[in-house]
């Protein structure tokens, strides 16, 4: 896809704020870390989580489980699986981080992103994210490809002392 300048100015614009904090609700501290907690390792795992992403009969779509339980500090491996007919992705974060990335992606559908907290498969694909939550809060997860989340596609982290 070609981006015109005009549009990557835009862009860039619109985004300063969240690019200046590193990742989308990151900021200063320890390298990779963003509020719902940062990227680990998967021998540090504890259990392992498959959520299937998929289209309903009835228009819907939803991921299963649609909420996750999690205590602080614990590292989970997150199994993917996409089994609708569409084009889905997984974004983790602060309830305002997932709602800002939702009006990016309204305004740049095209936009693709390499953030350790998200994933995006296609029909059948699979694929995994191992995260560490860092503490205590409620967080949100999505697929924010346009019309998606506003079909469902969203849940709920609660991560528990």
């Amino acid at each position: 896809m070609k981006t015109s300048a005009a549009t990557l100015a835009t862009l860039i614009a619109f985004t300063g704020g969240v690019w200046a904090a590193g990742n989308h609700s990151g900021g200063h501290g320890e390298a990779g870390m963003m509020a719902i907690g940062k990227p680990g390792k998967r021998a540090d795992a504890s259990r392992t989580v498959t959520i299937t992403m998929m289209e309903r009969g009835d228009g819907g779509m939803v991921f299963e489980p649609a909420s996750l339980g999690v205590a602080a500090g614990e590292t989970l491996r997150l199994k993917f699986v996409n089994k609708g007919e569409l084009d889905h992705e997984f974004v983790m974060d602060v309830h305002e981080g997932i709602m800002e990335h939702k009006e990016l992606m309204e305004r740049f559908p095209e936009m693709e992103h390499d953030d350790p907290n998200s994933i995006r498969l296609a029909p059948g694909a699979t694929g995994e994210i191992v995260w560490t939550f860092a503490k205590a809060g409620d967080f949100g997860f999505a697929c924010l490809i346009p019309g998606h989340y506003d079909s469902g596609m969203k849940g709920d982290i609660k991560v528990r002392h």
